[in-house]
């Protein structure tokens, strides 16, 4: 029986989230309806990607008993309030990363889902990429031996987007891309830095254009971390270890590339019926295909991006923030 989707807002990253699911067999998954806040705006999204349903609330959405799990693509500050909606109604969730603004909004988020018993999990959609699967297994297997230290940039230029500047919109390139260096350094290895140093400037709006950022771990292992809004970068994201080293050498975010010392991995993406919004986002039906397992083996989380891991990246990201002089009106609740 098919997972059936609810979509939650109709922009351009549910878009890609819509098509990304065409790509994958209809006996697996489905949109079943979709919601925004302007009834003809889900009733346009809904009869570009064929969805049955469409809604001008998300009550309605929350309260449709036909949807086993509910996509949550809206603009940052709104990801808590619609979490708890929807779980509260027990509706499991996939939300947009940042899965919140903050640490204390993605606690509650979590508290809620654990309490109700109800799957969650943030949209870290790197994690569930074949490249991060085949990253994995290599570091498992100690390829390069022991990992002492990460290299990841993300450089695009987006200040011209309202969402990267605006701080009423959630702006800032931090929570908006650099999120996925700090994952990718949480990823590898595996617990929190000893030490969190962070610079970079902000614009005149109060949100950060661009970040260097230096994680100190125990047994001098370190990450260095650098995003910017205004430049491109070359994107690639290098594990050095005491034998080598691994390179996903571009789009480390939605790779579908990895060099090891080795072997070169390729991992090619599906053909979509509709041009994407965003790069390499057929890559979105992975993390679409993890809900569906966990679903079906009644897990309430992933344990490629578990809740403990959206709390350390939060916390680290509340870090960061402080130290770039970067505060949310969502801080000072």
């Amino acid at each position: 029986m098919a997972t059936r989707w609810g979509i939650c807002s109709c922009g351009k990253i549910s878009f890609d989230f819509s098509v990304a699911l065409s790509t994958l067999p209809p006996e697996e998954h489905k949109i079943v309806a979709c919601a925004a806040r302007k009834l003809e705006s889900a009733q346009e999204f809904a009869k570009e990607h064929s969805i049955p349903k469409a809604y001008g609330s998300y009550e309605e959405l929350a309260k449709d008993p036909e949807i086993d799990v509910v996509y949550i693509g809206s603009i940052h500050p709104y990801h808590k309030e619609l979490c708890l909606l929807f779980l509260g109604h027990g509706k499991p969730v996939l939300c947009e990363k940042p899965l919140t603004m903050n640490l204390k909004q993605s606690t509650e988020v979590i508290k809620c889902a654990k309490e109700k018993k109800v799957f969650c999990m943030e949209a870290l959609w790197s994690r569930f990429f074949p490249v991060y699967e085949q990253m994995r297994k290599e570091l498992v297997d100690k390829t390069i031996g022991d990992p002492v230290m990460v290299r990841v940039q993300f450089g695009k230029k987006s200040s011209h987007v309202p969402r990267i500047i605006q701080k009423e919109l959630g702006g800032g390139a931090l929570v908006d891309f650099g999120i996925y260096c700090v994952q990718f350094a949480c990823l590898v290895f595996g617990e929190r830095p000893e030490k969190v140093i962070a610079g970079g400037h902000l614009f005149p709006t109060g949100v950060d254009g661009s970040g260097v950022i230096i994680f100190l771990y125990s047994n001098n292992r370190t990450a260095e971390l650098v995003y910017h809004s205004e430049l491109f970068l070359p994107n690639n994201a290098v594990i050095y270890g005491t034998k080598g080293k691994l390179e996903i050498p571009q789009t480390f975010w939605c790779p579908t590339q990895l060099v090891t010392p080795n072997k070169t991995y390729d991992f090619p993406l599906p053909d979509t019926k509709m041009k994407t919004k965003f790069g390499n986002s057929a890559g979105l039906r992975y993390e679409a295909m993890e809900v569906r397992k966990c679903l079906k083996n009644g897990q309430l989380e992933s344990p490629l991006a578990s809740h403990d891991d959206s709390l350390m990246i939060m916390s680290l990201m509340d870090e960061i923030r402080k130290q770039l002089g970067v505060e949310y009106e969502q801080d000072k609740e």
